[in-house]
Protein backbone atom coordinates (compact mmCIF):
# COMPACT_ATOMS: atom_id res chain seq x y z
CA UNK A 1 0.00 0.00 0.00
CA UNK A 2 1.37 3.73 -0.94
CA UNK A 3 -0.12 7.09 0.08
CA UNK A 4 -0.55 8.11 -3.56
CA UNK A 5 -2.61 5.88 -4.10
CA UNK A 6 -5.29 7.31 -1.82
CA UNK A 7 -4.38 10.19 -3.79
CA UNK A 8 -5.42 8.66 -7.21
CA UNK A 9 -8.73 7.05 -6.34
CA UNK A 10 -9.25 10.32 -4.95
CA UNK A 11 -9.13 11.83 -8.27
CA UNK A 12 -10.90 9.23 -9.85
CA UNK A 13 -14.08 10.05 -7.45
CA UNK A 14 -13.38 13.65 -7.68
CA UNK A 15 -13.49 13.28 -11.55
CA UNK A 16 -15.04 10.21 -12.68
CA UNK A 17 -12.83 10.27 -15.31
CA UNK A 18 -9.29 7.84 -15.32
CA UNK A 19 -8.34 10.47 -18.22
CA UNK A 20 -9.01 13.43 -15.94
CA UNK A 21 -7.63 11.56 -12.85
CA UNK A 22 -4.59 10.90 -14.08
CA UNK A 23 -3.95 14.40 -15.08
CA UNK A 24 -4.78 15.59 -11.81
CA UNK A 25 -2.18 12.74 -10.51
CA UNK A 26 0.71 13.70 -13.34
CA UNK A 27 0.73 10.50 -14.60
CA UNK A 28 -0.21 8.53 -18.11
CA UNK A 29 -3.53 7.19 -17.83
CA UNK A 30 -2.18 3.35 -17.80
CA UNK A 31 -0.13 4.38 -15.12
CA UNK A 32 -2.73 5.71 -12.78
CA UNK A 33 -4.83 2.39 -13.61
CA UNK A 34 -2.36 -0.21 -12.66
CA UNK A 35 -2.17 2.04 -9.55
CA UNK A 36 -5.51 1.26 -8.99
CA UNK A 37 -5.45 -1.93 -9.95
CA UNK A 38 -2.29 -2.87 -7.60
CA UNK A 39 -4.61 -1.04 -4.62
CA UNK A 40 -7.73 -3.24 -5.33
CA UNK A 41 -5.33 -6.19 -5.53
CA UNK A 42 -4.22 -4.87 -1.96
CA UNK A 43 -7.57 -4.84 -0.45
CA UNK A 44 -9.24 -8.02 -2.22
CA UNK A 45 -11.80 -6.02 -3.53
CA UNK A 46 -13.09 -3.91 -6.41
CA UNK A 47 -12.97 -0.15 -5.36
CA UNK A 48 -14.27 1.45 -9.00
CA UNK A 49 -17.06 0.52 -10.55
CA UNK A 50 -15.94 0.59 -14.60
CA UNK A 51 -19.16 -0.16 -15.93
CA UNK A 52 -20.72 3.12 -15.22
CA UNK A 53 -20.01 6.51 -17.55
CA UNK A 54 -18.67 8.52 -15.44
CA UNK A 55 -17.01 5.82 -13.49
CA UNK A 56 -17.96 5.40 -9.81
CA UNK A 57 -16.09 4.43 -6.55
CA UNK A 58 -17.65 1.04 -5.26
CA UNK A 59 -19.11 0.94 -1.38
CA UNK A 60 -15.91 -0.92 -0.46
CA UNK A 61 -13.88 1.84 -2.73
CA UNK A 62 -15.47 4.74 -0.64
CA UNK A 63 -14.91 3.24 2.29
CA UNK A 64 -11.34 2.90 1.81
CA UNK A 65 -11.08 6.47 0.41
CA UNK A 66 -12.47 7.76 3.62
CA UNK A 67 -10.07 5.05 5.97
CA UNK A 68 -6.79 6.68 3.71
CA UNK A 69 -8.09 10.51 4.01
CA UNK A 70 -8.52 10.28 7.75
CA UNK A 71 -5.06 7.94 7.57
CA UNK A 72 -3.22 11.19 5.74
CA UNK A 73 -5.10 13.65 7.82
CA UNK A 74 -3.94 12.10 10.89
CA UNK A 75 -0.40 12.05 10.05
CA UNK A 76 -0.11 15.82 8.08
CA UNK A 77 -1.63 16.08 12.41
CA UNK A 78 1.16 14.24 13.68
CA UNK A 79 3.86 15.73 11.75
CA UNK A 80 2.37 18.95 13.17
CA UNK A 81 2.58 18.09 16.18
CA UNK A 82 6.05 16.67 16.43
CA UNK A 83 7.18 19.89 14.23
CA UNK A 84 5.39 21.91 17.05
CA UNK A 85 6.90 20.11 19.99
CA UNK A 86 10.55 20.04 18.36
CA UNK A 87 10.15 23.93 18.15
CA UNK A 88 8.63 24.36 21.25
CA UNK A 89 10.38 21.93 24.32
CA UNK A 90 8.68 22.66 26.86
CA UNK A 91 5.41 22.05 25.64
CA UNK A 92 3.81 19.05 26.80
CA UNK A 93 2.15 16.45 24.57
CA UNK A 94 -1.19 14.72 25.39
CA UNK A 95 -1.41 11.07 24.40
CA UNK A 96 -4.52 9.74 23.38
CA UNK A 97 -5.36 6.01 22.89
CA UNK A 98 -8.38 4.63 22.02
CA UNK A 99 -10.74 1.78 20.66
CA UNK A 100 -10.17 1.64 16.54
CA UNK A 101 -14.24 2.06 16.49
CA UNK A 102 -13.99 5.47 18.70
CA UNK A 103 -10.58 6.67 16.71
CA UNK A 104 -12.62 6.66 13.30
CA UNK A 105 -15.58 9.64 14.12
CA UNK A 106 -16.06 10.32 18.07
CA UNK A 107 -12.30 11.11 18.63
CA UNK A 108 -11.79 13.82 16.37
CA UNK A 109 -14.82 15.69 16.60
CA UNK A 110 -14.63 15.19 20.40
CA UNK A 111 -10.70 16.88 20.51
CA UNK A 112 -11.90 19.40 18.34
CA UNK A 113 -14.88 20.30 20.85
CA UNK A 114 -12.40 19.99 23.86
CA UNK A 115 -9.73 22.52 22.12
CA UNK A 116 -11.93 24.86 21.58
CA UNK A 117 -13.83 24.84 25.40
CA UNK A 118 -9.92 24.44 26.95
CA UNK A 119 -8.08 25.69 24.96
CA UNK A 120 -5.45 24.38 22.31
CA UNK A 121 -3.37 21.45 23.21
CA UNK A 122 -0.26 19.35 21.63
CA UNK A 123 -1.75 15.91 21.58
CA UNK A 124 -1.10 12.20 19.45
CA UNK A 125 -3.72 9.01 19.01
CA UNK A 126 -2.42 5.79 19.30
CA UNK A 127 -5.31 3.97 17.42
CA UNK A 128 -5.49 0.11 18.52
CA UNK A 129 -7.42 -2.76 20.21
CA UNK A 130 -8.81 -2.15 23.69
CA UNK A 131 -6.40 -4.40 25.56
CA UNK A 132 -3.75 -2.53 24.03
CA UNK A 133 -4.70 0.59 24.96
CA UNK A 134 -5.07 -0.51 28.43
CA UNK A 135 -1.72 -1.94 28.71
CA UNK A 136 -0.25 1.02 27.64
CA UNK A 137 -2.18 2.91 29.88
CA UNK A 138 -0.61 0.61 32.59
CA UNK A 139 2.97 1.00 31.13
CA UNK A 140 2.60 5.17 31.17
CA UNK A 141 3.02 5.05 27.41
CA UNK A 142 -0.31 7.33 27.07
CA UNK A 143 -2.34 9.42 29.26
CA UNK A 144 -5.48 8.60 28.80
CA UNK A 145 -7.78 6.06 27.34
CA UNK A 146 -11.50 6.24 25.24
CA UNK A 147 -13.04 3.30 25.61
CA UNK A 148 -16.83 2.09 25.50
CA UNK A 149 -18.77 0.96 28.05
CA UNK A 150 -22.08 -0.95 28.30
CA UNK A 151 -24.60 -2.75 31.06
CA UNK A 152 -22.94 -5.19 29.75
CA UNK A 153 -19.31 -4.80 29.29
CA UNK A 154 -17.27 -2.16 30.98
CA UNK A 155 -13.17 -1.41 30.23
CA UNK A 156 -11.82 -1.57 33.98
CA UNK A 157 -12.76 -4.36 36.02
CA UNK A 158 -10.47 -3.45 38.60
CA UNK A 159 -8.05 -0.93 39.25
CA UNK A 160 -8.07 1.07 42.12
CA UNK A 161 -5.51 3.74 40.78
CA UNK A 162 -7.54 4.22 37.46
CA UNK A 163 -10.31 6.91 37.43
CA UNK A 164 -12.99 7.33 34.47
CA UNK A 165 -15.28 10.43 33.31
CA UNK A 166 -18.10 9.88 31.34
CA UNK A 167 -17.64 11.95 27.72
CA UNK A 168 -20.12 11.03 25.28
CA UNK A 169 -22.27 8.03 24.18
CA UNK A 170 -22.72 6.06 20.95
CA UNK A 171 -25.04 3.16 20.36
CA UNK A 172 -24.41 -0.41 18.51
CA UNK A 173 -27.27 -0.35 15.89
CA UNK A 174 -27.92 -3.06 13.53
CA UNK A 175 -27.60 -1.91 9.55
CA UNK A 176 -28.09 -3.52 6.16
CA UNK A 177 -27.54 -2.80 2.99
CA UNK A 178 -30.31 -1.18 1.39
CA UNK A 179 -32.20 -3.16 -1.70
CA UNK A 180 -34.38 -1.45 -4.97
CA UNK A 181 -37.08 -1.22 -3.14
CA UNK A 182 -35.33 1.53 -0.18
CA UNK A 183 -35.79 -1.38 2.44
CA UNK A 184 -33.06 -3.12 4.17
CA UNK A 185 -32.23 -6.41 2.96
CA UNK A 186 -32.18 -8.02 6.17
CA UNK A 187 -34.13 -7.29 9.08
CA UNK A 188 -34.89 -8.24 12.60
CA UNK A 189 -38.25 -7.27 12.70
CA UNK A 190 -39.59 -9.27 9.83
CA UNK A 191 -39.83 -12.64 9.14
CA UNK A 192 -37.30 -13.65 6.86
CA UNK A 193 -37.65 -16.98 5.14
CA UNK A 194 -34.34 -18.40 6.60
CA UNK A 195 -31.57 -17.40 8.57
CA UNK A 196 -29.68 -14.02 8.37
CA UNK A 197 -26.56 -13.42 7.13
CA UNK A 198 -24.53 -12.52 10.64
CA UNK A 199 -21.05 -10.27 10.32
CA UNK A 200 -19.53 -9.96 13.82
CA UNK A 201 -17.04 -8.87 15.75
CA UNK A 202 -14.48 -12.12 16.70
CA UNK A 203 -14.78 -13.37 19.91
CA UNK A 204 -11.46 -11.75 20.82
CA UNK A 205 -12.93 -8.74 20.13
CA UNK A 206 -13.95 -5.66 22.81
CA UNK A 207 -17.01 -5.16 20.76
CA UNK A 208 -18.09 -8.47 21.05
CA UNK A 209 -18.55 -7.96 24.77
CA UNK A 210 -21.59 -5.89 24.48
CA UNK A 211 -23.28 -7.58 21.61
CA UNK A 212 -22.96 -11.41 22.34
CA UNK A 213 -25.78 -11.22 25.60
CA UNK A 214 -27.92 -9.43 22.84
CA UNK A 215 -27.20 -12.50 19.99
CA UNK A 216 -27.00 -15.63 21.90
CA UNK A 217 -30.50 -14.40 23.56
CA UNK A 218 -33.10 -16.88 22.93
CA UNK A 219 -34.36 -14.31 20.58
CA UNK A 220 -32.11 -14.36 18.17
CA UNK A 221 -29.35 -17.57 18.56
CA UNK A 222 -31.54 -19.46 15.91
CA UNK A 223 -32.52 -16.84 13.77
CA UNK A 224 -28.72 -15.90 12.92
CA UNK A 225 -26.20 -17.10 11.35
CA UNK A 226 -22.74 -16.33 11.35
CA UNK A 227 -20.63 -15.79 7.66
CA UNK A 228 -17.92 -13.68 8.64
CA UNK A 229 -15.97 -12.50 11.70
CA UNK A 230 -13.34 -9.49 12.12
CA UNK A 231 -12.37 -7.65 14.94
CA UNK A 232 -11.79 -4.60 12.64
CA UNK A 233 -14.94 -2.67 12.87
CA UNK A 234 -13.84 -1.14 8.95
CA UNK A 235 -13.91 -5.10 7.58
CA UNK A 236 -17.10 -5.29 8.74
CA UNK A 237 -18.84 -2.31 7.58
CA UNK A 238 -17.11 -2.90 4.08
CA UNK A 239 -19.38 -6.25 4.25
CA UNK A 240 -22.35 -4.53 5.19
CA UNK A 241 -22.43 -2.30 2.29
CA UNK A 242 -21.77 -4.98 0.11
CA UNK A 243 -24.68 -7.08 1.14
CA UNK A 244 -22.71 -9.95 2.37
CA UNK A 245 -25.02 -10.17 6.27
CA UNK A 246 -26.12 -7.77 9.00
CA UNK A 247 -24.28 -6.42 12.05
CA UNK A 248 -24.33 -4.54 14.63
CA UNK A 249 -21.71 -1.23 13.94
CA UNK A 250 -21.53 2.17 16.27
CA UNK A 251 -23.87 4.59 14.98
CA UNK A 252 -21.42 7.23 15.08
CA UNK A 253 -19.50 5.10 12.34
CA UNK A 254 -22.70 4.44 9.82
CA UNK A 255 -24.64 7.46 10.15
CA UNK A 256 -22.79 8.91 6.51
CA UNK A 257 -24.23 5.36 5.65
CA UNK A 258 -27.49 5.86 6.90
CA UNK A 259 -27.69 9.39 5.53
CA UNK A 260 -26.54 8.70 1.80
CA UNK A 261 -28.70 5.64 1.84
CA UNK A 262 -26.22 3.43 1.39
CA UNK A 263 -27.25 1.51 4.59
CA UNK A 264 -30.75 1.38 6.87
CA UNK A 265 -31.29 0.15 10.08
CA UNK A 266 -32.43 -3.32 10.27
CA UNK A 267 -34.16 -3.40 13.34
CA UNK A 268 -36.13 -0.94 15.84
CA UNK A 269 -34.87 0.41 19.09
CA UNK A 270 -35.36 -2.27 21.23
CA UNK A 271 -32.33 -4.02 19.43
CA UNK A 272 -30.05 -0.73 19.63
CA UNK A 273 -27.35 -1.06 22.41
CA UNK A 274 -26.53 1.97 24.24
CA UNK A 275 -23.15 2.48 24.49
CA UNK A 276 -21.13 4.96 26.85
CA UNK A 277 -17.49 6.55 25.73
CA UNK A 278 -15.09 7.16 28.61
CA UNK A 279 -11.78 8.34 29.39
CA UNK A 280 -9.99 6.66 31.80
CA UNK A 281 -6.56 8.14 33.56
CA UNK A 282 -4.04 6.71 35.93
CA UNK A 283 -4.02 8.78 39.19
CA UNK A 284 -0.22 8.59 39.85
CA UNK A 285 0.22 9.69 36.29
CA UNK A 286 -1.16 12.83 36.22
CA UNK A 287 0.43 16.14 35.62
CA UNK A 288 -0.33 19.54 35.78
CA UNK A 289 -1.48 19.50 32.16
CA UNK A 290 -3.67 16.54 32.35
CA UNK A 291 -4.35 17.58 35.48
CA UNK A 292 -6.08 20.34 34.51
CA UNK A 293 -7.52 18.77 31.31
CA UNK A 294 -9.05 15.81 33.86
CA UNK A 295 -10.81 18.59 36.09
CA UNK A 296 -12.70 20.74 33.34
CA UNK A 297 -13.60 17.66 32.28
CA UNK A 298 -14.79 16.51 35.64
CA UNK A 299 -17.10 19.89 35.83
CA UNK A 300 -18.65 19.13 32.26
CA UNK A 301 -19.56 15.83 33.41
CA UNK A 302 -23.35 16.60 33.17
CA UNK A 303 -22.69 18.71 30.13
CA UNK A 304 -20.01 17.23 27.64
CA UNK A 305 -18.48 18.85 25.20
CA UNK A 306 -20.21 15.83 22.93
CA UNK A 307 -22.72 13.58 24.07
CA UNK A 308 -24.66 12.75 21.42
CA UNK A 309 -23.25 11.47 18.23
Amino acid sequence: MELSWIRDLDHVSQTGSFSLAARRSNLSQPALSRRIRAMEAWVGALLVDRSRHPVVLTGAGVQMLEAGQQALARLDSERASIRAAQARPDRRVVTFAAQHSISWRFYPAWLQALESAFGPILSRLRADDLPNCLQDLGDGVVDFVMAYESRKAVSFTSARDVESVWIGRDALVPVAKLGANGQPIFHLDRKEPAAIPFLRFGPMAAMSDHIAPLVESDRLRRRLRVVYENAMVGALRIRVREGSGLAWLPKSLVAPDLEAGFLGHAGGKKWEIALDIKLHRRRQQSDALTGKIWNFLERRRKKPLLAVV
